[in-house]
């Protein structure tokens, strides 16, 4: 990840630092006891918002389906040319857009305060005739650890054991602005100001429904596979440790970012197009940390426009296409595309460290194409949305062949590598160095920290050492050359702080082998992984032309993977390779197995390894429940604080403000929408509506003001090509009140006077 203050890349900012030195060792130590025994999370009433498109499908009937035999199968025979059954599925999985911290930057003061785009999860299903696969990407920072059991349990509940961990890939898109607190880890739930159960049920529940919408509705089809190069779209924020691989390695590629965008175009029988998935390696950080809405970014809005453009027509998150964006070995590839320069003099930053004569880190800022972060996030998401399209428009090489899964848990704390005929090395326990706290070019730390530090700082060193305990001598000589800031696989209270056990995966879906990796691969991690694994499906003939793509951030999240030699040079990237130097080599080994044994079919001898924990205990929350909410004298909530002009043309933003409640009293917002923008037609003398909060064109601002009043903004931005008529805007909410002890919610709305959008001011 990127960014300022950001758990995945630029964690140790001041109030994350003071936090964990401080607070979680003092005062928070007291009121954890407090709240894991008694608080009990207020999540609102059911949600009486206006419900959106999908929560109005009629339910489909049970598919007939041939059964998803065990992995324990004969040997295959050669596959023939035949449909696979496909199913596509998308469900809402936006969740509170108010108050909790958003996961990517890692900055307590980024908390949501309204919509710019809803998330959304989207599941692709296929089923060969003798076995099954799902995959499901997300619009969220990263798969937790946390958040894949609790699917993987409801799926079970479900479907019994159709659905499971080794034929089950989940992926987030790597956005920075969607709601935390779906981690289990103790380092996680601190930036998160905890686990939030009104964070990880949406989440859930949408990924689960996404999978049931394309279970229902699966029927036979074809896969085709097509890929290309996208320029101008990505850079390299890590060019100096790129650099360090061998020469050798490195004059084989082009590029030190992978350009290749991979498209699998689905179909029906009859060749309509059902679904789309696609994967390009880039950081999904258009949306920077300065940023306080929800918003699924650059890789969101490629979907967004695939499926306004095949759903013609429907409201966002409606239509039977689903088009997948899916994140790839996007480590050190940022979005940003004019690079890095000093904020405050606007000459290049150091080289070497990304920092600045004045201002360090922090002045170091890598910006995007456009104007601003939301014209950056067009540009960048428009740019994979067109290459994606070219190349599913082109696709015309049909996949065909068995489908097969291998999965493992591993203990990434402990594995052996024979790196040559005589010498082994080993991973480590987890453990951050001092450049983790740096950040990146897409947002630096706040510290005095830089990248590229190969040794400690003795004043926070003495302050971790003080609070938090020194390093064992063998974790220090493990992650050589790091030098450890935060020792988290040493660090077990009140849970431990990382992951040890995490999942390691393949899915084939014919030649189309998809690698599901627990991090951030940096560019010649991925190029690496990807060889090896092609080379061992391919040693046994079973596969020919066989196209292996990385699935990023799945699973589990681990930080990132660098290969040995970026390591060294202790760069953001490499001092979040969590579990040493020797990372790396360990994946290799560990995918190597599984292609392995699918290609000689083998998979069920394939030893499970040891399950993650699903804790039950010690969890906490440290976000307050919202209060109660006020309105200023002689106001009722949904009155209009600042009106729309009565005219405006197209191209123009339309602004109108409410007084309102706060988001996180309405409850379970998916499939609901707080605003509407409506047309009024004169022939039925009914109002159309024809964007929601779900829409590109619109953004929702919820602002916290005094005495616990607040307002909701909502703008228009009104495309080129909008009809002329009369339009209004509603908002929809709900406020929290106490009839004497008891709180009470209660829905309300606003609507906005009247308007005109016409193409010119001036009648005739």
């Amino acid at each position: 990840m990127a960014g300022k203050k950001s758990v995945c890349c630029g964690f140790s900012v001041l109030e994350v630092m003071l936090g964990i030195l401080f607070i979680l060792m003092t005062a928070v130590s007291v009121s954890l006891i407090t709240l894991m025994v008694t608080w009990k999370e207020d999540t609102g009433p059911e949600s009486t918002l206006p419900p959106s498109p999908e929560s109005t499908l009629p339910p489909s009937p049970e598919p007939t389906l041939p059964p998803s035999p065990e992995s324990t199968l004969p040997p295959s025979p050669e596959p023939q040319h035949k449909p696979y059954l496909i199913g596509v599925g998308r469900a809402d999985c936006t969740g509170p857009p108010a108050e909790i911290p958003l996961m990517g930057y890692a900055n307590p003061q980024q908390t949501a305060a309204g919509i710019h785009t809803r998330l959304y999860s989207r599941a692709f299903i296929i089923d060969d005739g003798r076995r099954r696969v799902v995959f499901v990407t997300a619009d969220v920072g990263m798969i937790s650890q946390r958040l894949r059991l609790e699917v993987l349990q409801a799926l079970q509940v479900k479907y019994g054991n159709q659905y499971r961990q080794d034929n089950v890939v989940l992926s987030g898109t790597h956005t920075h602005s969607g709601p935390a607190g779906y981690f289990q880890y103790t380092l996680f739930m601190i930036t998160s100001k905890g686990y939030i159960k009104a964070s990880i049920e949406p989440l859930v529940d949408a990924i689960v429904k996404s999978v049931d919408i394309a279970h229902r509705n699966m029927k036979p089809g074809r896969i085709y596979r097509n890929r290309g190069e996208l320029d101008d779209s990505s850079l390299n924020r890590s060019p100096h440790s790129y650099l360090k691989n061998p020469e050798d390695e490195r004059d084989r590629y082009k590029q030190n970012t992978d350009k290749q965008v991979l498209v699998l175009k689905f179909t029906d029988l009859d060749g309509d197009g059902i679904g789309m998935l696609s994967w390009f390696a880039v950081h999904a950080v258009s949306m920077n940390y300065t940023n306080r809405m929800v918003s699924s970014d650059n890789m969101g809005y490629a979907s967004y426009l695939m499926e306004q453009d095949k759903n013609p027509g429907a409201l966002p998150g409606q239509g039977g296409f689903v088009a997948g964006f899916s994140s790839s070995n996007l480590g050190d590839v940022s979005p940003n595309t004019r690079g890095p320069h000093c904020a405050n003099s606007g000459l290049p930053c150091d080289y070497l460290n990304s920092s600045c004569p004045v201002g360090g880190t922090k002045m170091c800022q890598a910006s995007g194409p456009g104007d601003d972060m939301f014209d950056s996030t067009r540009i960048i998401g428009h740019n994979i949305y067109r290459k994606a399209k070219e190349l599913y428009a082109g696709a015309v090489e049909e996949v065909t062949g068995f489908l097969h899964s291998a999965h493992q848990w591993v203990n990434m704390t402990d594995v052996t590598v024979q790196i040559n005929s005589t010498h082994t090395v080993s991973t480590c326990k987890p453990a951050l160095g001092h450049s983790f706290a740096a950040g990146t070019t897409d947002g630096g730390g706040d510290l005095n920290f830089t990248q590229g530090a190969v040794v400690g700082d003795p004043f926070w060193d003495g302050i971790r050492d003080a609070l938090l305990g020194e390093p064992s001598n063998q974790t220090q000589e493990c992650h050589r050359p790091k030098p450890i800031l935060f020792s988290t696989g040493e660090m077990n209270w009140p849970l431990p702080w990382h992951p040890q056990v995490v999942d390691v995966q393949i899915i084939t879906i014919g030649s189309i082998a998809v690698i599901a990796v627990p991090g951030e691969m940096t560019t010649m991690s991925g190029r690496r992984l990807r060889e090896a694994v092609k080379q061992e499906l391919e040693s046994e003939g079973m596969f020919r032309d066989s196209e292996v793509v990385i699935a990023g951030l799945s699973n589990v999240y681990t930080h990132y993977i660098t290969t040995y030699e970026e390591y060294q040079l202790q760069r953001y990237e490499g001092a979040s390779t969590i579990y040493g130097p020797h990372t790396l080599s360990a994946y290799l080994q560990k995918y190597r197995g599984l292609a392995r044994a699918i290609a000689q079919d083998r998979v069920s001898e394939l030893p499970v390894g040891p399950p993650p924990p699903f804790f039950q205990n010690n969890l906490f929350n440290l976000l307050p429940a919202a209060s109660v909410d006020r309105k200023p004298a002689n106001r009722s909530f949904g009155d209009i604080l600042k009106q729309v002009y009565p005219i405006y043309r197209q191209g123009d933003v339309v602004s109108v403000t409410f007084v309102a409640g706060n988001p996180r009293h309405s409850g379970d917002i998916r499939d609901k929408t707080f605003v509407t923008v409506e047309i009024y037609d004169n022939r039925t003398d009914t109002w159309e509506v024809v964007h929601t909060d779900a829409s590109w064109e619109t953004r929702f601002h919820w602002l916290k003001g005094a005495n616990r009043q607040s307002n909701a903004t909502v703008e228009w931005h009104i495309p080129p090509l909008t009809p002329s008529g009369s339009y209004r805007i509603k908002h929809f909410g709900h406020y929290k009140q106490m009839k004497g002890l008891r709180p009470v919610i209660t829905p309300y709305e606003g609507t906005s006077d009247v308007f005109r959008v016409t193409a010119s001011f001036y009648y005739q």
